[in-house]
């Protein structure tokens, strides 16, 4: 078996997404996002992941959802969220294929990233996907090294690419990354065109 080229995704049939910065809108000040009415859509996104739904590929959301175990909102009101999520984007023409998310605290599973948990999940629900045809697109230091450790290639979407001072974290996952992106719409039209596919 040949080796990949870190930068070619042209043979990536599943594609992993972070939510919060990359799906939505994250709140300032590290707040939990815990109700609809704090859900945002990026510009974009909804487009971005139909051209993917196009292309043949599955479209997977992986997320850490701590305020689960804060106490800030219960598992049932992040199922709501996450279905109103999945009701927006089909309005728009795009599908999400599953959506796994992590509700508990630091230290208290195997699921929470940078850990493999919903990855492994995601491969027990999709025989056909592993590391080499995935993809971890997300804006955090967890969300690549998650992709990382298990030898998959990972986007990262650099917020911070068009404002002044860089934090430490943004630097290490640009450095750890197999690419940098501005937002889902550009990674897609970057790496993830359907050119080809359709």
């Amino acid at each position: 078996m040949g080796e990949h080229n870190a930068n070619n995704f042209s043979d990536i049939e599943y594609v992993f997404l972070d939510r919060d910065g990359v799906l939505n809108r994250s709140l300032p000040d590290g707040r939990f996002i815990t109700r609809w009415e704090e859900f945002e859509l990026l510009p974009g996104v909804a487009g971005a992941i139909a051209q993917l739904n196009r292309s043949g590929r599955k479209v997977m959301v992986v997320t850490n959802q701590r305020c689960v175990a804060l106490g800030l909102c219960s598992e049932a009101d992040l199922l709501t969220l996450h279905e109103r999520l999945r009701n927006q984007l089909t309005q728009q023409g795009a599908r999400l294929d599953a959506i796994y998310y992590c509700p508990h605290d630091a230290g208290e599973c195997n699921c929470r990233k940078p850990l493999p948990g919903l990855f492994e999940q995601a491969f027990r629900d999709f025989p056909g996907a592993d590391a080499r045809n995935s993809v971890m697109v997300g804006d955090s230091l967890r969300d690549i090294e998650a992709g990382a450790r298990l030898g998959m290639r990972t986007i990262f979407i650099d917020v911070e690419s068009e404002g002044g001072s860089r934090s430490p974290e943004a630097d290490r996952s640009t450095a750890l990354a197999s690419a940098v992106a501005l937002s889902l719409s550009d990674c897609v039209q970057q790496y993830l065109s359907p050119r080809g596919y359709e």
